[in-house]
C-alpha cells in the first residue's frame, strides 16, 4: 500500500522572541500560515523492520538526522510497529530556508504513517508526538494559521488570513537558527504586536495585516547575511505592499494583494535570486483522515 501527502510550506507573520527558559529554550510567540509550496511524501510498508528514506535532493540526509525518518521511528516505538517503511521525499520547498520544510515532511509523515498503519490517532495526538520531533512540527500536523507559544508546540488554531499573493525569495545561502538564536540579543529588541495581527486575522483586515508583520530575528540574520538584507530592500522597491523574513531566514517574502504587481515583484527578483516563488495563501489546515 502507498500513500500520497502534501507537506506545505508556512511562513511567519510574525515571530516574537520573549525570554530565554531554564530549559535552555527560548520562550517564543509567533502567528504562521500554510503557504502554497509544498513537498510530496510517498510512504510504502515495507515487510522488513525498517525505515527507509528516498529523496533526489543531495541537502536532504536519508539517516536519523532526517526528521521524517525520527517521525516513523516515533511511531513504530510508541507503538510497537514490526512493519517497516519507505518515505520518499520530493523536494519543492527550499532545504534550510525558514520554511519548515523538514518540520511539514515530518508532520506529513506522521499524518500518513497513522492512515497506513491504521493508529486511529487524532490530530491532538499527532501534535503532541510532533513536538517531541521539532519546535514547528506541530504547527505542521494542524496546518492552516495558528498562534503558536512555548516553544512552538503550543498551538491556538486562526480563523484564515486574508487571501493573498506572497512572492518568496530564497538567496542561496544557509542560515542555522541556532546560531542566529546564540547572537540575538533580547534587550532592547522591537516586538512585533502579536495581538494586532490576530485582530488582522480574525476581522479579514488586509492592510491591517499588512502594518503588522514583524520577525524579531531580522535584527540578528539582517546583520549576519546582508544578501538576505539585500532582498528585503529589492522586494519593497518592486512594490510588495509588506515585506518580511520568514523564521530563523534566508527566505523573505511580500505579501501583495493584486496580480499586476505580484507580477513585476516576481520578475524583479528573478535577476537577483534563483530560487523565487510566487504562491498563494493556503488559509485551511490540511484535515487528519
Amino acid at each position: 500500500m502507498k500513500i500520497m501527502i502534501k507537506a506545505p510550506a508556512k511562513i511567519n507573520l510574525t515571530l516574537d522572541v520573549l525570554h530565554k527558559r531554564p530549559d535552555g529554550y527560548h520562550e517564543v510567540e509567533m502567528i504562521m500560515t500554510t503557504v502554497d509550496l509544498a513537498d510530496r511524501i510517498e510512504l510504502e510498508e515495507l515487510r522488513k523492520d525498517e525505515i527507509r528514506v528516498v529523496s533526489h535532493n543531495r541537502f536532504v540526509p536519508d539517516d536519523s538526522r532526517n526528521l521524517a525518518y525520527q517521525a516513523a521511528k516515533l511511531l513504530k516505538e510508541r507503538y510497537g510497529i514490526r512493519s517497516g517503511v519507505e518515505i520518499g521525499i520530493q523536494k519543492v520547498i527550499p532545504v534550510a530556508a525558514g520554511l519548515a520544510g523538514g518540520s511539514s515532511d515530518a508532520a506529513a509523515t506522521l499524518k500518513g504513517l497513522n492512515k497506513l498503519w491504521q493508529l486511529g490517532l487524532s490530530v491532538d495526538e499527532l501534535a503532541e508526538l510532533g513536538s517531541e520531533i521539532g519546535s514547528d512540527v506541530s504547527f505542521c500536523v494542524y496546518g492552516g494559521t495558528a498562534l503558536a507559544k512555548g516553544r512552538g508546540e503550543k498551538i491556538k488554531l486562526l480563523p484564515p488570513p486574508p487571501n493573498c499573493w506572497v512572492v518568496l525569495a530564497k538567496p542561496t545561502i544557509g542560515v542555522s537558527t541556532a546560531e542566529v538564536y546564540k547572537n540575538l540579543k533580547l534587550d532592547g529588541l522591537k516586538h512585533p504586536n502579536t495581538e494586532k495581527m490576530v485582530e488582522a486575522i480574525e476581522t479579514g483586515d488586509y492592510q491591517q495585516m499588512c502594518r503588522n508583520l514583524g520577525n524579531v530575528l531580522e535584527s540578528v540574520t539582517l546583520k549576519m547575511y546582508p544578501e538576505v538584507a539585500q532582498i528585503k530592500e529589492q522586494m519593497e522597491r518592486f512594490g510588495a505592499d509588506a515585506v518580511l523574513m520568514s523564521g530563523s531566514g534566508p527566505t523573505v517574502f511580500g505579501l501583495i494583494q493584486y496580480d499586476s504587481r505580484m507580477h513585476r515583484v516576481y520578475n524583479g527578483l528573478k535577476g537577483f535570486c534563483d530560487q523565487v516563488y510566487a504562491v498563494r495563501l493556503l488559509g485551511d489546515g490540511i484535515p487528519v483522515e
